[in-house]
């Protein structure tokens, strides 16, 4: 029986090379049923990513940002996105990435910060696989006004939402980014009058975790 799902590159030719790098593949792709198959698949490479949804849990409040995405623009969704802040890595691991974005984008030193998972952003086109968790912060942890870095071009408003409401606009279609919904979900199913009593607004027991007060797992 012939191997399943198995591709062969035959040859790649970068096709143009700006923010991001286009490729285009040649493969020889197996078919489940041993047929072979000539195919050609352009990916696109921008780098690795992280993201952040900051919750306050005294306030029951989330940090959001709202930007134009001009991928969203073209695609027909023409008003800016709520998101969670997220940034390329830009050789930097994941946690120091999302506690640089918190700073720059929120303007919030953010604390405890809990790896919720590895998600590839979209892997029928990307490489881009976005790491992501969720953290705390205080009014006490205000920094900064935030809203990204002009030397970047970024145009950002900070957004500060009970988490219900949040949860909602998922919904109502107010929220669409993906990665977003993923941690608004993870939270609410910590943090909502439905979880159960025993870990209602609190981390799952054995999270792992980096906070910068101390600088080191908690």
């Amino acid at each position: 029986m012939a191997e399943r799902f198995k591709l062969d590159i035959v040859k790649s030719e970068v096709v143009a090379k700006l923010w991001s790098t286009v490729t285009k593949y040649t493969v020889n792709y197996t078919h489940a049923d041993g047929r072979k198959e000539m195919l050609i698949r352009e990916v696109v490479d921008h780098g690795h990513a992280a993201g952040v949804l900051a919750l306050d849990p005294v306030r029951q409040t989330a940090l959001l940002v709202r930007q134009v995405r001009m991928a969203a623009y073209v695609a027909g969704h023409t008003e800016p996105l709520l998101e969670v802040c997220a940034g390329l890595l830009d050789g930097d691991s994941p946690e120091t990435c999302a506690l640089r974005e918190g700073e720059e984008e929120l303007g919030y030193r953010l604390q405890n910060l809990r790896k919720v998972c590895d998600a590839f952003a979209s892997p029928g086109a990307l490489t881009e696989r976005i790491t992501l968790f969720l953290a705390d912060y205080s009014p006490e942890d205000r920094i900064g006004p935030g809203g990204g870095l002009r030397s970047e071009g970024e145009d950002i408003e900070v957004i500060e939402m009970p988490l219900a409401e949040a949860n909602a606009l998922i919904a109502s279609g107010g929220i669409v980014d993906a990665k977003t919904i993923i941690l608004i979900r993870e939270a609410w199913h910590i943090f909502s009058p439905f979880a159960p009593k025993a870990a209602r607004g609190t981390w799952p027991e054995g999270a792992e975790g980096v906070s910068p007060r101390d600088g080191f797992p908690i």
